[in-house]
């Protein structure tokens, strides 16, 4: 008799518990990035967008330009809301942006217009004229700084092993000027408030594979350097800084520039205080991919958190998971490239080449 009180008490405490973890509400917010692919406007500039004229190789007319634009809003807008249904993405960090004038397009779109988002960009040094950028909404991010951190990277580097840079040899036509200096996208650092707590986010576009992996593979090595240098520098002020470092990499989550250069793991326990999770890489090994490079798949796109995004308890926002967006009308259909991200041809206007990658960041409601 006593051992039947025992266990229908138990029942009813697991039932009391289960309750109260299920009444337990948090609030949310999406964190994103996505490789917009050659968002150009249909103006003549300083920069070499001549291919992104109406009379260049693209036939870039305001028509297409529109129509892109509203391709992207329509994937940005949608990121996310299968968890957070009421809501775009809170952060979305870009790149391969003209200029500051496509960003202020893009968020006057319909889809996007409602969300008021702000924008921190810079012109990057990058002689095709292609930029990061982060958008964030302003109602539930302050930003207090931000900063474009320069990559700097030389020809003919051998033997300057103290500037800790290669030589770039890129597919976005860029030209070493008299210093010998390659010119390549800076790295974007932004801090403010996140509903009241500091976050750091850094937005990247490291250097391409042109030239072959293993030959440009010491310049994504540089920039993995660099964004580990400047994480370590708010570390020094604060080791229990919250930092999402984001973007494309042009290399996988395995590669020497992730894993050495910014010191990356796989597994939340293997983070010790100052260091950096990163959920993509289980993903890649589960045979997911943003892209498909030279016939395979891979994960280029990446979200990395530091280790005060992991800790168990939520009353503060902490990482809960993260995904890749590839809705199927995101998707090429038919053809050589089936299966692929839909993208840009002369014939359609697609999406990009890449698909973008989120992460969620939860905080529970007391």
């Amino acid at each position: 008799m006593r051992i039947r009180k025992l266990i229908a008490l138990f029942f009813v405490l697991f039932a009391v518990s289960a309750a109260n973890a299920q009444t337990k509400k948090y609030n949310i917010h999406t964190v994103a990035f996505y490789n917009l692919e050659n968002l150009f406007d249909t103006i003549n500039q300083s920069n070499n967008d001549e291919e992104w004229l109406p009379n260049g190789a693209q036939n870039w007319t305001s028509s297409k330009y529109k129509q892109k634009l509203h391709n992207l809003a329509r994937v940005l807008s949608e990121i996310g809301t299968g968890e957070n249904p009421n809501n775009a993405p809170t952060l979305i960090g870009g790149c391969e942006i003209e200029n500051r004038g496509v960003l202020e397009d893009l968020v006057k779109e319909p889809l996007l217009i409602n969300k008021d988002y702000g924008i921190v960009h810079f012109d990057s040094p990058d002689k095709r004229g292609i930029d990061v950028a982060l958008l964030y909404q302003k109602k539930h991010f302050k930003p207090t700084s931000f900063k474009n951190i320069p990559l700097l990277i030389y020809r003919n580097q051998e033997g300057k092993a103290d500037k800790k840079d290669n030589e770039e040899v890129t597919d976005d036509k860029a030209e070493a000027g008299k210093d010998d200096r390659v010119y390549t996208r800076d790295q974007l650092l932004v801090t403010g408030f996140l509903d009241g707590e500091e976050v750091s986010i850094i937005v990247n576009h490291w250097p391409s594979r042109s030239g072959g992996e293993k030959k440009s593979s010491p310049f994504r090595e540089a920039a993995g350097r660099l964004n580990r240098q400047i994480m370590d520098s708010i570390f020094k002020i604060n080791p229990n800084a919250k930092i999402i470092t984001m973007g494309d990499l042009n290399d996988g989550t395995y590669n020497k520039s992730v894993k050495e250069g910014i010191g990356a793991k796989r597994k939340k326990e293997e983070v010790k205080q100052s260091g950096i999770y990163n959920p993509f890489e289980e993903m890649f090994y589960k045979g997911n991919s943003s892209l498909f490079y030279r016939d395979a798949g891979d994960i280029f796109d990446q979200i990395m958190i530091s280790e005060a995004f992991i800790q168990k308890d939520y009353s503060s926002y902490r990482y809960w998971k993260a995904g890749i967006y590839n809705k199927p009308y995101m998707i090429t259909k038919t053809g050589q490239y089936k299966g692929y991200p839909l993208r840009h041809s002369l014939t359609e206007i697609g999406y990009s080449d890449h698909f973008p990658v989120y992460i969620y960041l939860i905080k529970e409601i007391k």
